[in-house]
């Protein structure tokens, strides 16, 4: 079926009302709308918005009715917004529009506070709250099952799964801070996960990553203890330098990437057969660098059968030169979707946007998807129409 979505949140579709809402965005040409429908904490500028400009959505919960008894350990959290009441359900009965679920898997902070044992630990055994690990058992079963609940739940056309993998470490906690100045080779480092969990699994694939963490401890203290700041560019070929040299490292990023894979085919099973599963597979810009995530593009299709890449870039040129590599490492595998941000910072203009979405079509990436009803001006919304539309005027 057609996919012309716009993702959205549930605190801003209750506010001004679901059927308003179909109704303005079908007249730009969309037909579905993808909901959050798990989410984690954040501060939110809507210039739209009438109850308020700034919101504060509690944390790590989800806004659909969930069901307690396919959880195991860790449970979601309902919001309290759907005891009022449920837009996922309303937008689910509004004919002309289809629903899809948008879900935020491993980045949960007030899950991982509860279940510290589930998430990511650093080579020093620091505990990243805000990242369950996709190695530990009990996350993997926690994700499996919100896929499975929400569309056995929902009469969702499909759902969209968020960060399926590791975190990097610069993408996690809120009000994040430093005095020493981040870079590339360090970040990437301290975001390796060595949890137990990680350990056993990567013993059990033959890779010593007892030995690599204690490596990769040394040479963090060794650089924090310095008076050494690597330069941008110096800190980026270190890094590619230890992926392709450490054979440690080399082999643990492959493994990690076998673990989502992995996870993500467990989803797909476990699903209602003829929902769609999207992957958004990377923070990263461009969409390459996911391997780091544990996120392998070409496997991730196979497994899903959908990737919905994040075209995030400050013009059209370069999403059409992020849209043509992600198509190039599938080689023909999956369906490819797009999503795009009509504000700033990326694409500022009616031009550009009209531009970025006919980059997309020309590559054969008919179905885009736009970043987010609540946080965009109105003018952005009448930029999409006008690219749906196919016209710069």
């Amino acid at each position: 079926m057609s996919y012309r979505a716009i993702y959205a949140y549930a605190w801003d579709l209750a506010e001004r009302g679901v059927a308003a809402v179909v109704d303005e965005v079908r007249a730009l040409g969309l037909d579905t709308i993808s909901l959050a429908s798990s989410y984690h904490a954040g501060r939110f500028l809507r210039p739209k918005g009438s109850a308020g400009k700034v919101y504060f959505p509690d944390d790590g919960t989800v806004y659909f009715k969930a069901r307690p008894e396919l959880y195991a350990t860790i449970k979601p959290i309902q919001n309290g917004l759907v005891a009022e009441r449920d837009v996922l359900r309303e937008i689910c009965a509004t004919s002309g529009i289809a629903a899809n679920a948008w879900l935020v898997l491993m980045h949960n902070t007030r899950l991982g506070q509860a279940h510290p044992q589930s998430t990511v630990r650093s080579a020093f055994g620091d505990r990243y709250i805000y990242s369950l690990c996709p190695t530990a058992p009990e996350a993997r079963q926690y994700a499996t099952a919100l896929c499975r609940d929400i569309t056995e739940s929902y009469p969702v056309a499909g759902i969209s799964l968020e960060t399926p993998g590791f975190l990097p470490y610069v993408h996690g906690f809120h009000h994040e801070f430093a005095l020493v100045r981040q870079n590339r080779w360090l970040d990437n480092h301290l975001g390796l996960c060595f949890c137990d969990h990680c350990l056993d699994g990567a013993a059990a694939a033959g890779i010593d990553a007892r030995r690599l963490r204690a490596r990769v401890a040394q040479d963090i203290e060794a650089y924090l203890a310095s008076d050494l700041d690597f330069p941008d560019d110096m800190a980026e070929a270190f890094w590619l330098s230890d992926s392709r040299t450490d054979g440690d490292l080399s082999a643990y990023l492959r493994w990690r990437c076998d673990v989502v894979t992995s996870l993500v085919r467990e989803i797909r099973g476990a699903v209602r057969a003829d929902a769609s599963v999207a992957v958004i597979p990377s923070v990263a810009r461009p969409s390459a660098g996911a391997w780091y995530e544990g996120s392998d593009l070409r496997g991730l299709a196979e497994a899903a059968g959908i990737i919905e890449a994040c075209f995030y870039e400050p013009s059209a040129e370069r999403v059409r030169a992020d849209a043509w590599d992600v198509r190039r490492r599938l080689g023909g595998v999956g369906h490819l979707r797009g999503i795009l941000r009509p504000a700033h910072p990326d694409l500022k203009s009616r031009a550009e946007v009209v531009a970025a979405v006919a980059g997309l079509r020309a590559l054969g990436i008919t179905e885009i998807a736009f970043y987010n009803y609540g946080h965009v001006r109105r003018s952005s919304l009448e930029w999409i129409g006008a690219a749906l539309a196919g016209s710069g005027t």
